[in-house]
């Protein structure tokens, strides 16, 4: 469902972005389903990875002239992380490599090092710019050393483990394949560098990994976080030793931190 309001003259909607979807993808789909005229200015405010699903912030019209106080508000997400793996990407979309499992009791260490005030570095594969370039296109460039990725210091707010799950190897597999098959192929000729997500290398390594470990269980634990604008659940499942299996958004708005672990939100969108 849309939400739709007016707030002492501001147009904001809030929509569902669907996986494989981009914002600028999800907002026009918005002015479509709104029937909004072409001629009518559409921004978002919060970006949401490919991967990623749950709550976009639209700004119509003259909201968009002033997107940057939207910018600043707090987040909500339920995430999923899969352990045994890492990638280039933090997420499911990127090259995989092996990784160690962490122990029960290091993953509920994560929780407690990653609540507060946290600096980590950019995903390498983000929309960040470095010299007016994104990084994503640096990475794929090879114009980027790993010293000079910048980091990006936030705030977490809450973070819970809220559930703990296994999945085979061949399960996994078709998973995984499922939710990077899920938007068309890219063949725009201007986005040649990384052309279609690097999709046929990363199948063919996920591949790679698993046709030989059908067999082999592996764990994903879901997490729950409130956190300020600006914060990478790709990045917080990369300190944890894993990947971003599910990011979801469930909650945009401000959130007031209030003594002894309380708080509430505010202008919930």
């Amino acid at each position: 469902m849309t939400l739709v309001y007016s707030i002492a003259m501001k147009r904001l909607a809030t929509i569902e972005k669907e996986l494989g979807e981009t914002p600028l993808q999800a907002i026009e789909r918005y002015r479509s389903d709104a029937a909004l005229a072409a001629d009518v200015p559409l921004a978002y405010a919060g970006r949401l990875d490919p991967m990623a699903t749950g709550k976009l912030l639209v700004l119509i019209g003259d909201e968009c002239k002033v997107q940057t106080r939207d910018h600043a508000l707090d987040k909500e997400y339920t995430f999923e992380v899969l352990f045994g793996f890492e990638t280039d990407t933090h997420d499911v979309l990127g090259l995989a490599e092996l990784q160690k499992v962490p122990t029960p009791e290091a993953i509920r260490g994560f929780v407690k090092k990653y609540t507060g005030t946290i600096t980590l570095p950019y995903p390498r594969f983000s929309a960040r710019t470095v010299g007016g370039v994104p990084l994503h296109m640096h990475t794929l460039s090879g114009t980027l050393h790993n010293d000079d990725v910048p980091t990006k210091t936030s705030t977490v707010y809450r973070l819970h483990i809220e559930s703990t799950r296994t999945i085979r190897g061949d399960e996994l597999l078709k998973s995984l394949l499922e939710k990077i098959n899920s938007f068309p192929e890219v063949t725009d000729e201007r986005k040649a560098l990384g052309r279609d997500f690097r999709r046929t290398d990363i199948r063919a390594r996920w591949h790679e990994l698993l046709d030989t470990r059908a067999d082999t269980i592996y764990t994903i634990v879901a997490f729950s976080c409130v956190a300020s604008s600006g914060s990478y659940m790709r990045s917080l499942a990369h300190a944890f030793h894993g990947l971003a299996f599910s990011i979801n958004r469930t909650k945009i708005g401000r959130y007031i931190s209030l003594p002894f672990g309380l708080g509430f939100w505010l202008c919930q969108y």
